[in-house]
């Protein structure tokens, strides 16, 4: 379990990140943060791994408090996987999945077993191992990235905009591949996002913010959909514009789900 007790971050030239957050992420699941740029949720998940310290109150992770962590030891026991993959590129694909490992005294047979079996877990082809990352395309570098997240088992997994450096196409597997190893393995992720799309998506939680880490609402997506907070929230999931306002028509003899523009969504099993 994470949880946030009154944090507050204001940066040396007097930009105020988060004013005051307190939430508590579950264990073993996803809780995704969502908002527009600006709104603090990228120095929230820093906090996490003391990238970022908070200017005031404490961030604890299963009731410890992070700011008694080294936090060299901290970040090599949590998992973080950014949104341009950050791989070394003069570093073969399995030894950049190996690195959090030899930076923990593994040997280098041992570790080296541990990244081809990592890269198994999130759907790459052994044969890419032995390959630059200049000669994968954007999804299996990003597919690398949350390889090396995961190499380590870590019980917490940092996602930083994981997924929006690449294709529509590529980003939608990516999505689907992440929710079928959440549900293997029971991470708690710490996802952020500012598309409100991926959050329901993979989200257990999601957690709308304002700017300065102010908390528009929190709950599932259906929760959210279901009773937004306020007109701010409404406009943000796209309520406002009727865009998932969906009802059902008889279609010869089926049931289609249209949205409010009479478009067809689908067909009601």
């Amino acid at each position: 379990m994470i949880e946030y007790r009154s944090v507050a971050k204001t940066f040396p030239d007097g930009t105020e990140a988060v004013h005051d957050f307190s939430l508590v992420l579950p264990s073993r699941s996803t809780t995704v943060l969502v908002g527009s740029s600006g709104c603090g949720k990228t120095t929230l998940l820093r906090m996490v791994n003391r990238m970022v310290d908070p200017s005031s109150g404490q961030v604890l992770i299963d009731d410890a408090d992070v700011a008694s962590r080294n936090p060299v030891e901290l970040r090599r026991s949590i998992g973080y996987v950014m949104q341009h993959s950050g791989l070394l590129p003069h570093r073969k694909v399995v030894d950049n999945v190996a690195t959090p490992l030899r930076l923990g005294g593994v040997g280098r047979r041992d570790a080296r077993s541990r990244a081809l079996a990592a890269l198994e877990t999130v759907g790459l082809d052994p044969t890419l191992a032995d390959r630059y990352p200049g000669q994968l395309s954007g999804g299996q570098q990003q597919r690398v990235g949350v390889a090396r997240g995961l190499v380590a088992d870590p019980n917490v997994l940092l996602m930083d905009e994981p997924f929006g450096a690449v294709d529509p196409i590529v980003r939608a597997e990516l999505q689907q591949e992440l929710l079928h190893l959440q549900r293997d393995l029971g991470k708690t992720i710490v996802f952020v996002t500012h598309d409100i799309e991926e959050a329901f998506l993979l989200g257990d939680q999601v957690v709308i913010l304002r700017k300065g880490g102010e908390i528009a609402q929190v709950g599932t997506p259906a929760q959210i959909l279901a009773d937004p907070a306020d007109e701010f929230v409404r406009s943000f999931v796209g309520l406002d514009r009727g865009r998932r306002t969906l009802r059902i028509q008889e279609v010869d003899g089926k049931r289609v789900v249209v949205d409010a523009d009479g478009r067809a969504a689908g067909v009601l099993a």
